[in-house]
């Protein structure tokens, strides 16, 4: 098995320095299933029917093979993504072909948008990668002016689904210079929405918490970076890397927020160790195959349910219901309740995707809520 590639860069691509293998992550697992003849790469950047890859050789592009194509049409999730580990074939006149996709160690897959009605879920059920191969998942919200407020139901949601990629993810309060004196607050918050997940604040700008950042990067591990345009995640990149790698604009006057200019995904190694995974900022977070993810997220009312008194509780009007008890003490927002709730759906939803049978009884017991909601005129203004 191959552990090095030609020293040509392929045509159309400009000449670079090669790189260090084991330094993007390579090691004997991952060589073990490699075949035989073929170049091993990692994709830093992918286009329309081909990636841009770090080789031992530099920076290479690669158009997808055959098979490649043929797996992506048949399911998205095959399609090669940033942090992906792939086999190249150099073909006689110097291009470069790339022929296998190594298994994933880990995938950061959201599904299509889903749409929650009084007559069910509808949307898009295929899956898209956003990165593979990461060992940690950074959920950058930023604090914004004269506010004390954090979107945590997109938090959940990136959350629920760094979980299922099998990464490590930690959120990362971005702009904190932004919000003075309700830092504090906004912290613990966002603490409430991420039970058992590192909080940091970060300000990219002043350097303050980029040095814990980097603690998470030791060694090989890669990270990405995921959150809504204007977060600040480009500039984060740029102080981690210690020069612009990625371009910034200014923020807009009056909300603090930015205008993203990133329109792709992009792995950069990083000059004291580690990757990071650029990403443009993300709008739409569908769900997609949750297995324990959601559960993570909502780890504190799973402990709640486990006490109530009826095993079936739903947490509505259920006597016993410990979940309902600490809401009403205070010590549950009911925020969370209603977040958790929409979250099973929409998994739920997902998972009956391929499930006809369990299509058909979700759609089921929507058209009986439906029906009992009319009857008791909970459906009227």
């Amino acid at each position: 098995m191959s552990s090095s590639s030609s020293s040509s860069s392929s045509s159309g691509s400009s000449p670079s320095a090669p790189f260090t293998l084991a330094a993007l992550g390579w090691d004997d697992s991952l060589a073990a299933e490699l075949p035989d003849g073929l170049i091993p790469a990692r994709v830093s950047r992918v286009d329309r029917g081909a990636a841009e890859v770090m080789s031992a050789s530099g920076h290479l592009r690669a158009d997808y093979g055959a098979r490649v194509r043929r797996a992506a049409a048949a399911d998205p999730v095959a399609l090669p993504c940033v942090g992906d580990w792939v086999g190249l074939r150099r073909l006689a006149e110097g291009r470069f072909e790339l022929e296998e996709l190594l298994p994933r160690r880990t995938a950061f897959v959201r599904g299509g948008v889903s749409r929650l009605s009084r007559g069910g879920l509808s949307g898009d059920s295929q899956g898209q990668v956003l990165a593979a191969n990461v060992d940690v998942v950074f959920v950058a919200e930023p604090a914004l002016h004269a506010t004390d407020t954090a979107d945590l139901s997109r938090i959940e949601r990136l959350l629920a689904l760094a979980w299922e990629s099998g990464a490590r993810p930690v959120v990362l309060v971005t702009k904190s210079d932004l919000i003075g004196e309700g830092l504090e607050f906004l912290l613990d918050e966002v603490a409430t929405a991420a039970p058992g997940v590192d909080v940091h604040p970060v300000c990219s700008v002043s350097g303050e918490g980029v040095e814990i950042v980097r603690s998470y990067l030791e060694g090989t591990r890669t990270a990405v970076v995921l959150g809504a345009s204007g977060a600040g995640k480009s500039t984060l990149v740029n102080a981690l890397a210690g020069e612009d790698v990625m371009e910034t604009q200014q923020v807009r006057a009056g909300d603090g927020r930015g205008r993203h200019t990133t329109v792709h995904r992009e792995l950069i190694p990083l000059a004291r160790g580690g990757l990071i995974i650029d990403t443009p900022g993300i709008r739409r977070i569908g769900l997609y195959d949750m297995g324990e993810g959601v559960d993570m997220v909502f780890s504190d009312l799973e402990e709640l349910a486990g006490r109530c008194r009826f095993g079936d509780c739903r947490h509505d009007t259920e006597p016993g219901c410990a979940v309902l008890a600490a809401i009403e003490d205070g010590t549950l927002p009911e925020r969370r309740l209603e977040s958790w709730n929409k979250l099973q759906r929409e998994a739920a939803w997902m998972a009956s995707r391929s499930d006809a049978r369990l299509r058909k009884e979700i759609q089921g017991r929507w058209k009986s809520i439906t029906k009992e909601m009319r009857k008791t005129g909970r459906n009227r203004p």
